[in-house]
């Protein structure tokens, strides 16, 4: 397997060391020489990306690559690879094997609290969600030119090593706002190197979503993360009065329960199931500040 990882950020690192020992060369993207390092320690070898042509290096280095991974937020211009690549996959990456695309469950919307899965309609509501469904298209028709199997890896909201409420409890910063009826799916980062590193073992193809089994209030989360600290949780706050900035408001005007069976009848077994699990072993391991 030789790996690209366009965008090789939280979640990119993540599938970079799950696949670290089963590829003969990995390279990932970063807009910062700074972050150098970081990729570095995932077992990757660093180009930079910003968004415009290809350096003579990392062309080079897709034009070998069997295994692709695009993790780079669509800008207001749309997704900057999709122009990149307009002439064609084939013609940039002749070896290409599998591309997935990590997207968001933001791309189904709002549906007041009820199940969703792959085969659910979907309806974005936020300019964010509008621009990945836009993407998905975008990189389906280009997969489907290339007559290659493309992965639309669906991520909620992700929480890992130093992103997670334990270490917001620590730094002051969480609240637990109370929204009658609303709930979250969640999955730790563990999980989505998990799941893409099988879907690019066995080269499938297809929509999944990727998120965890327990669709929860987030003031739950947030009471979780003070019990395993042995603190008071902070108090009770009204959505409705509270003050937040447009784009966390926004995040609450989608209400909605995820299903992950379909992962999982493709093998994928999850690290951590809920945020109970995947909570307790950040803080049981101390990689919850890191």
């Amino acid at each position: 397997m030789r790996l690209m990882i366009f965008g090789a950020g939280f979640s990119g690192l993540a599938i970079a060391r799950t696949l670290a020992g089963e590829c003969d060369f990995a390279g990932g993207t970063t807009r910062s020489p700074e972050r150098f390092s970081a990729l570095q320690e995932a077992g990757l070898t660093p180009f930079i990306y910003q968004g415009e042509d290809l350096s003579d290096d990392l062309a080079a280095a897709t034009r070998e690559t069997t295994h692709l991974v695009m993790s780079i937020s669509p800008d207001a211009a749309g997704d900057p690879l999709l122009q990149q690549f307009a002439a064609g996959l084939r013609t940039s990456m002749p070896k290409l094997e599998w591309i997935g695309y990590l997207s968001t469950v933001g791309v189904y919307g709002d549906h007041e609290g009820a199940w969703v899965d792959e085969d659910t309609p979907c309806r974005p509501n936020s300019k964010r969600s509008i621009a990945r469904l836009a993407a998905e298209d975008g990189w389906t028709r280009l997969a489907d030119e290339a007559g290659l199997p493309l992965a639309i890896i669906r991520l909620s909201g992700i929480y890992g090593p130093g992103r997670n409420a334990l270490r917001t409890m620590q730094q002051g910063k969480a609240r637990r706002l109370i929204k009658p009826g609303q709930v979250f799916n969640r999955i730790h980062v563990a999980d989505i190197g998990g799941a893409t590193a099988l879907l690019a073992r066995q080269r499938l193809g297809g929509i999944y979503n990727v998120t965890d089994d327990r669709p929860a209030p987030p003031q739950d989360v947030v009471s979780e993360a003070a019990r395993l600290m042995g603190v008071e949780p902070p108090a009770e706050i009204d959505f409705e009065t509270a003050e937040l900035s447009p784009m966390a408001r926004s995040f609450y005007g989608e209400n909605k329960r995820v299903s992950n069976a379909k992962i999982k009848q493709a093998g994928y077994d999850f690290q951590y199931p809920d945020y109970h699990a995947g909570l307790a072993a950040l803080y049981a391991e101390g990689s919850w500040q890191n």
